[in-house]
């Protein structure tokens, strides 16, 4: 099984010294370097593939954000600063999570699952938190992590009526109401369990559980009406009716 490169960038010893800590706990995790500045991360990243770095924000020369900035291709990222105001700005910047020192193993760990569902096809096994034995295989997800107002939201396909394109974002309609963030319909369509969910036009994808009726080239989700594309068509009354 292929484990996912860290490196750590915090110019404090003692944090690199407890990430460090946590990393070596966790056997999905392989550390290939520590550095004390980015200058130094440089170096590592052109000498091994690195695939989550573990980046410290107010450094003295180059912050964490700035050092991001000068990217063109990165890692993931997850923040780990004692500085709470730049929360937002990690988002922002697309990091995977941001942890806020002091922060124990617990919360670590829930970072590191986020920066695993992201990088599911290389890892393709679960944390093994007790880090005492082999990692056992990945209970099968049940939901979407998804990114909307600088939060991070988990909706359950359960939940899920539809979700609708709207140009360069897509909408996540639920019983609650609308969870509005960036994607496609074509990476969700490749995420979304097949037995669940189906596209039935260019804009939209359904649950297959919330359909209630066919009304000519339209199913009826809850209270809405959504057209079935043409190309969409044979393959929907198929699979629902």
């Amino acid at each position: 099984m292929s484990k996912i490169n860290c490196l750590v960038v915090d110019d404090e010893e003692p944090a690199r010294r407890l990430i460090e800590n946590y990393i070596n706990r966790l056997p999905n995790l392989h550390l290939v370097g520590k550095c004390a500045n980015p200058l130094s991360a440089i170096e590592v990243m052109q000498e091994h593939q690195v695939d989550l770095m573990f980046l410290d924000i107010q450094m003295p020369e180059l912050t964490g954000v700035e050092f991001l900035k000068t990217m063109t291709t990165r890692p993931l990222v997850i923040f780990t600063t004692a500085y709470k105001e730049y929360a937002l700005e990690g988002y922002e910047l697309d990091v995977v999570d941001y942890l806020l020192k002091p922060f124990r193993f617990e919360r670590f760990v829930q970072a590191v699952h986020k920066a695993m569902h992201i990088l599911k096809p290389k890892v393709g096994a679960a944390v093994n938190l007790a880090g005492d034995g082999p990692a056992e295989k990945q209970e099968s997800k049940d939901y979407l992590l998804v990114k909307s107002d600088f939060k991070v939201y988990r909706i359950f396909f359960r939940d899920i009526q539809y979700i609708e394109s709207m140009k360069e974002y897509v909408a996540y309609h639920t019983p609650e109401g609308r969870t509005l963030s960036l994607g496609s319909l074509k990476s969700l369509e490749e995420e979304l369990p097949a037995d669940q969910f189906i596209r039935i036009h260019k804009s939209y994808i359904v649950s297959k559980a919330k359909v209630s009726a066919l009304d000519g080239n339209q199913v009826q989700v809850g209270n809405q009406k959504l057209p079935i594309g043409s190309s969409y068509r044979k393959a929907v009354i198929e699979a629902l009716f």
